[in-house]
């Protein structure tokens, strides 16, 4: 079905090496690929379609991409291959044709918070070596402009180990620009003592107010009221002085509580290390909570966030200090690095200059250096990415790339269009799994896979060209020229959330009213405001359901059915039915098979080279105890209700014997947002971003709020899917919710009650409302990029 032309005997006068112009794919059965195969044209562009969970990812980034990866790796020695991540030879027949491959992804990047756009793209280090050679005053070398390097100080005896053994005296000293009071965070934290205890009570008593603190039983509690260094009777608040020092910053110790040695430390630490330390997303709801009541985070007051050293800060060139570099907005940071003329570092500078003009070439010029990494959506960590490649020599090689428009405007589509066709025309392969359409049409080559999702998909319905794709009766044929058509009649507001004077980051004292019991869309370019109007003004509490870009924690041994929380009522019906304790019915705890503990699989080490997974022979990969699997629920074992579909749970549990309506209230809206053929036990590791998405979406529906705000909801949907997100919009504002949607997609801007357009452009040319009003109002205004965009899009 290719239209690419196959290797065959080379033609008179052509090399035999230049007959290997095709990635030849056989028999690929990952994840849901059904014997999957497909010749992909070297250096061209090839773009792959489907629904969500069609098998697009499975294909191309666990097949093609993974395998190369590991033909690369195994390159190396086995010593190096140790240090190196192990990876399995994908499930597939044959792979033939590979070429280098560069994955530039939209995984986030790390949430680290000394991790910032600067350190991430190296122009951090190349700013450090400029100003360590022309800052004046002179304060040292490179690492003395490090926010991430503690300045050191040693001195004493050394012992030589070179013929006769001398103690020699020695000194050492490093400087560090880190900030000493915040060690380079930016930010210091308060806790609010209110939220740890009741002073008014004993520590018999219960004074301890955080969660999982019994004071009866809680080995942590029991440290403090046996410690003796406190009172376990006493109020806290009739604490001595030193009482209260020791309870709330006493240095480690051993003590002895019940015969057993623990450590005993001050609480202040203790909160720090338990808390402070850990990713506040990973935490569960209600310590997530805990902590945004107890703790607040504010500027450091001695570097006033900069994270550096006063030595740092006061080293300049030009008036600019390193710290006032790393805040520019980096198309300004290009043009006064452009500025500096010094011939002793001008290699250095040419690269710091082409690296930021790559920044502003890509749109990311409205960012800045301090940016932290983790805030970054995923369609600017990709782009981020994707500056390394940009300048590169290298040809022959195949980029992969997931999605390159997401989070883009599309006033923006076309300047990615772009830098993916230079790539390609560098004599580069580029593979593209993507949904818009307008990044569809700039392809050489198609692959369309489907038809349907998870079970139903995993095979290939077309390949071709765009032109061939428009006449094949494939679900992405018959909607590449879908358009949306705008309302004949809007809803009417039920009030307004007033925002007024807003100046979060970009923003120039917005005031706006955003209105309620309507489905309202933020649009504007990337960059221009609508996440810090929206998510700073609006803030997550008791009333408001926030469904952001975050993504979704999770291990192999999580699934939906244990994120969504509908294991529970299911686990509790089963023990019901059969007298016997929940717990049984977890694989996690004791009703996991002993032999593989509850995983399914035995994994077998193989130190450098791929681990090993094979069923477990005693559970057969079910998970569970024979024992638990005797124990029935409506006919069903708790194994094969984890096999079924959320569409087949959802009738199992909606009547007859089996009838749980708690179950069947989380299964239909898993049904709603379009989940229905996910398995309940499908590891979310499984899961394509696109479902991961909607899975977070569904578990957000279930809770309590008048107020529902989404960042860009249609991520790594297909053009089919976008109509079942709209009517589930419709549903919740119908309902009476009030939904609020951060948006670049013109199908969703068409079916909005009322438009915010933000801009005129991004960074410190963006952070103004240019419109509010109806989408009618917008497109026959046309005074805006969104308007002008969704104009084209209607055929207005």
């Amino acid at each position: 079905m290719s239209s690419a032309k196959r290797p065959g005997t080379p033609g008179p006068g052509s090399h035999v090496a230049d007959s290997h112009d095709l990635i030849r794919v056989h028999g690929a059965r990952e994840n849901n690929l059904k014997d999957v195969s497909v010749d992909i044209p070297k250096r061209r562009l090839t773009v792959f379609t489907g629904v969500s969970g069609s098998g697009k990812s499975s294909l191309v980034f666990n097949t093609i991409a993974a395998e190369s990866q590991r033909l690369i790796n195994e390159t190396y020695s086995a010593f190096v291959q140790g240090f190196m991540p192990t990876l399995a030879r994908p499930e597939v027949d044959v792979l033939d044709g590979l070429t280098t491959a560069i994955i530039v992804d939209q995984q986030r990047m790390g949430a680290d918070p000394r991790s910032t756009v600067g350190t991430a793209t190296d122009v951090n280090a190349m700013l450090r070596i400029l100003f360590s050679r022309l800052g004046e005053p002179r304060i040292g070398p490179p690492s003395a402009y490090s926010f991430n390097t503690a300045s050191v100080r040693a001195s004493g005896a050394i012992t030589v180990e070179r013929g006769n053994k001398k103690a020699v005296r020695a000194t050492f000293e490093r400087t560090g620009g880190m900030c000493t009071h915040c060690e380079g965070r930016g930010t210091v934290s308060d806790i609010d003592l209110t939220q740890l205890y009741d002073d008014s009570k004993s520590l018999a008593e219960g004074a301890f107010t955080i969660p999982g603190w019994k004071s009866d039983s809680q080995w942590t509690v029991q440290v403090y009221a046996q410690s003796g260094f406190v009172d376990p009777d006493k109020p806290i608040r009739e604490y001595t002085e030193k009482e209260l020092r020791d309870f709330l910053y006493g240095e480690p110790v051993k003590v002895k509580v019940n015969g057993v040695n623990l450590t005993y430390e001050g609480l202040i630490p203790k909160i720090q290390k338990s808390f402070l330390s850990k990713d506040k997303e990973a935490m569960q709801p209600h310590i997530r909570a805990f902590v945004e009541r107890a703790v607040t985070f504010t500027t450091c007051p001695e570097c006033e966030g900069t994270r550096l050293s006063e030595g740092a800060r006061s080293s300049k060139i030009k008036k600019i200090s390193i710290a006032d570099a790393c805040a520019m907005e980096i198309r300004d940071l290009a043009e006064w690095v452009r500025d500096l003329t010094e011939p002793s570092v001008a290699p250095l500078l040419t690269a710091l200059r082409d690296t930021l003009d790559s920044f502003v070439e890509i749109g990311l010029g409205y960012l800045s250096l301090d940016r932290p990494a983790g805030t970054l959506s995923g369609g600017e960590a990709q782009r981020v990415k994707m500056i390394r490649h940009l300048g590169s020599s290298l040809t022959d090689t195949t980029y992969v790339f997931d999605e390159p428009t997401v989070g883009l405007h599309p006033h923006d589509i076309q300047r990615m269009n772009d830098l993916l066709l230079r790539l390609r025309d560098k004599g580069n392969t580029v593979l593209v799994v993507e949904h818009k359409p307008e990044a569809i049409a700039i392809a050489d080559h198609v692959v369309d896979l489907g038809p349907g999702a998870g079970t139903a998909g995993g095979t290939v319905c077309f390949e071709g060209t765009v032109e061939e794709l428009r006449a094949a009766d494939t679900v992405t044929g018959r909607h590449l020229d879908d358009r949306a058509v705008l309302k004949e009649s809007v809803r009417k507001p039920a009030g307004a959330l007033e925002i007024r004077d807003a100046r979060t980051h970009n923003l120039q004292g917005v005031d706006v009213d955003v209105p309620l019991g309507v489905l309202c869309v933020v649009t504007g370019v990337a960059g221009s405001g609508k996440s810090s109007l929206i998510h700073g003004s609006v803030p997550a509490g008791a009333d408001v359901v926030s469904v952001d870009q975050s993504p979704i924690k999770g291990s192999r041994r999580s699934n939906p059915a244990t994120y969504t929380g509908l294991l529970d009522p299911i686990r509790k019906a089963f023990a019901k039915a059969n007298g016997v304790k929940p717990a049984l019915f977890s694989a996690n705890s004791e009703g996991a098979c002993p032999t593989c503990n509850g995983a399914g699989v035995i994994y077998t080490d193989l130190a450098m080279m791929a681990g090993v997974a094979t069923p477990c022979e005693d559970c057969e990969g079910k998970r569970f105890q024979p024992a638990v699997l005797e124990y029935r629920f409506g006919g069903r074992d708790i194994s094969e209700v984890l096999a079924m579909s959320v569409d087949q749970a959802e009738e199992f549990f909606g009547a007859g014997e089996a009838r749980t309506p708690a179950a069947h209230k989380i299964l239909q809206r898993l049904s709603d947002v379009g989940l229905g053929y996910l398995t309940l036990g499908q590891p979310l590791t499984t899961l394509s971003g696109g479902e991961r998405q909607r899975l977070k979406l569904a578990t957000h529906m279930g809770e309590k709020g008048g107020v529902y705000v989404l960042d860009e909801p249609t991520t790594g949907l297909h053009l089919a899917d976008v109509e079942q997100l709209l009517g589930l919009l419709d549903r919740l504002v119908d309902a009476g919710k009030s939904v609020i949607v951060i948006e670049h997609h013109q199908a969703v801007m068409a079916h909005a009650d009322w438009i915010i357009d933000l801009g005129p452009g991004a960074g410190h040319d963006g952070g103004r409302v240019v419109f509010e009003g109806t989408p009618a109002d917008l497109v026959a205004d046309r005074s805006t990029l969104t308007g002008e965009h969704l104009a084209g899009y209607v055929g207005a």
